[in-house]
């Protein structure tokens, strides 16, 4: 009996039909996904932010949807830019000193859904991460970076497949 029920389980999530996917958003009848290459195109560049943004956008979709990754025209496509790549004071110590730092990476997305493009959208998406001055930089970008460019995608994913 324990064999069975995982079994019965299976079997019925495997003949669902339908666009969902595991996040709980509507991919509809879109079987297909282009991601173009996202230029850095921000005052502040770091080389490897471009390929880190593009590979992160192909990935959460590819994870956490049915949708097949394409290299031409696709049902759902992505292009864009990073508009964004800065550091700003955002706590003083001192009436000279500053005791915070903001990261922010932000970047612009063109989205289109040929099936359904009543979805289709052009917006900027914005993250950021505050850190303590007395800490280097270039020690803590890498891992800074990362967690912004984790959340960007959780925020396109959500906008294109579930409407947030």
């Amino acid at each position: 009996m324990r064999i069975l029920i995982p079994f019965i389980a299976l079997l019925a999530l495997s003949s669902c039909k339908g666009g969902y996917s595991f996040t709980g958003g509507n991919i509809g009848d879109a079987k297909s996904l282009y991601v173009g290459f996202f230029d850095n195109n921000a005052q502040i560049v770091n080389p490897e932010t471009s390929q880190q943004v593009t590979e992160a956008i192909k990935d959460i979709f590819v994870q956490q949807t049915s949708l097949e990754l394409n290299d031409g025209p696709s049902d759902m496509e992505f292009n864009g830019e990073i508009v964004e790549y800065s550091l700003k004071p955002q706590a003083a110590r001192g009436p000279s000193e500053v005791a915070q730092m903001r990261f922010t990476i932000a970047i612009k997305v063109d989205f289109e859904n040929r099936l359904e493009s009543e979805n289709d959208f052009s917006q900027r998406f914005s993250r950021y991460r505050d850190y303590n001055s007395d800490l280097n930089f270039s020690d803590i970008e890498t891992e800074l970076s990362e967690e912004i460019i984790k959340e960007l995608t959780e925020d396109i994913l959500n906008k294109a497949i579930a409407n947030w």
